[in-house]
C-alpha cells in the first residue's frame, strides 16, 4: 500500500510513535537503558503520563500540520497554532503541555509577548542550534513532496518554517538535509535513497558555512561508525546523526524506533525523527498494531493526515 494517504501516515504516526516510546525514559543514561531497555510502550516514568503519550515534538508538528492541511501557507497560523499550545494545551495527548524545549519556548514568547514578526521571533545564536526545528519539519516536508510546484522550490519554505524558532543556519541546514532524505525515501523507499540523498546534499550544501558540521554523516562509512561514537543529545547534529545511523543500522521499522530510542538522553526526539524517516522507509503497514493502538489520539491525528492528503493532492 504505497498510497500517498499511507505514506503521510507512515510518517506522521511513524513519528509520533517514536516519540511516544521516548517519552518515560526521556534524559535516562545509556548505560541505564542497557540494564532496563525500552521493549514497548510504557507508562509515567520522566512524566506523569500514560502509555501513548507524545510529547512537544509531536504536538509542535500536529499545530503545523493543522496550519498547513488544507493547502495553504500561512506561517503566523502556524505561530498562532505553536501559541495554542504553549499557553492553552491544545495539541496535546492529555490535555496539558508537560515538556518544552527553552528555543522553541522563547521564540514563542518573542512572538505573542514580544510581538516579533516570523521573521524575527526564532532565534539566531549558535548556542540556540537544538533539535526544536527538526522535530517538528516533517508537515511541511511532506508538503513540499505533495504539493505542485514546491518540491523544486522547498528550501526558502523549509527554511522559513525551521527560522520560526530556529534561525541559525546550522538547524536550517538540518532541517533542509532531512527533507532531501525524506523525498528519496517517499520516491523510492530503500536505504539506498538514504546514501543517494545524503550523496545529493553533501555536493548541493558544500557551500554552506554549516556544512562541517555535518560531515560525518556524508561520510561513506558512517552507518559503521559503533555506538559509541554516536551522541543523542538535543543538540541539532547529534540528534540527526542518532536517528540517521539508526536507521542505516536496523532492518524494520521497530527495530530502528527501539535501536534509537535506547541510546539514551533525547530519547523522544531521537526515537521521533528516526521514526518518521523509518515510516517512509517501510510504510505504515509496518507500524507495529499494538503501538498504534497504544498511541492516544491516533484517530485525530489520522484525520488531520487525510485532511492533508486531500488538499495536497488536489482531491
Amino acid at each position: 500500500m504505497n498510497s500517498a494517504i499511507n505514506k503521510i501516515k507512515a510518517v506522521v504516526l511513524g513519528h509520533a510513535i517514536g516519540d511516544a516510546l521516548g517519552v518515560p525514559v526521556e534524559f535516562n543514561s545509556r548505560e541505564s537503558l542497557k540494564k532496563r531497555p525500552v521493549k514497548n510502550m510504557r507508562e509515567y516514568g520522566t512524566y506523569d503520563v500514560p502509555a501513548g503519550a507524545w510529547s512537544d515534538d509531536t504536538s509542535m508538528s500536529l499545530a503545523a500540520l493543522d496550519a498547513i492541511a488544507d493547502g495553504s501557507v500561512n506561517f503566523d497560523a502556524v505561530m498562532v497554532g505553536f501559541g495554542e499550545w504553549y499557553y492553552k494545551d491544545k495539541y496535546t495527548p492529555t490535555e496539558k503541555m508537560f515538556d518544552v524545549g527553552n528555543t522553541c519556548a522563547q521564540a514563542i514568547n518573542n512572538y505573542f509577548l514580544g510581538k516579533k514578526s516570523i521573521e524575527e521571533c526564532g532565534l539566531t545564536a549558535g548556542n540556540s542550534n537544538g533539535n526544536g526545528s527538526l522535530m517538528r519539519i516533517h508537515p511541511f516536508s511532506l508538503m513540499a513532496y505533495y504539493v505542485d510546484g514546491m518540491r523544486n522550490e522547498f528550501e526558502p519554505f523549509i527554511e522559513k518554517a525551521s527560522a520560526l524558532t530556529h534561525a541559525h543556519e546550522r538547524a536550517k541546514l538540518a532541517c533542509k538535509i532531512y527533507t532531501l532524505i525524506l523525498f528519496a525515501l517517499l520516491d523510492n523507499p530503500c536505504k539506498d535513497s538514504i546514501k543517494l540523498a545524503l550523496c545529493k546534499s553533501s555536493a548541493h550544501y558544500e557551500i554552506s558555512r554549516e556544512y562541517s558540521a555535518y560531515k560525518r554523516i556524508f561520510a561513506p562509512d558512517f552507518d559503521k561508525l559503533p555506538e559509541s561514537e554516536i551522541k543523542s543529545t538535543g543538540y541539532v547534529v547529534d540528534t540527526l546523526e542518532a536517528a540517521l545511523w539508526c536507521l542505516l543500522t536496523t532492518e524494520s521499522y521497530k527495530e530502528c524506533v527501539l535501536k534509537a530510542v535506547n541510546l539514551g538522553d533525547d530519547t523522544d526526539t531521537v526515537g521521533a525523527i528516526a521514526g518518521g524517516l523509518a515510516g517512509a522507509l517501510y510504510g505504515y503497514d509496518a507500524l507495529p498494531k499494538k503501538w498504534l493502538e497504544t498511541l492516544i489520539k491516533r484517530e485525530y491525528i489520522e484525520k488531520m493526515c487525510v485532511r492533508a492528503e486531500n488538499a495536497w493532492c488536489g482531491k
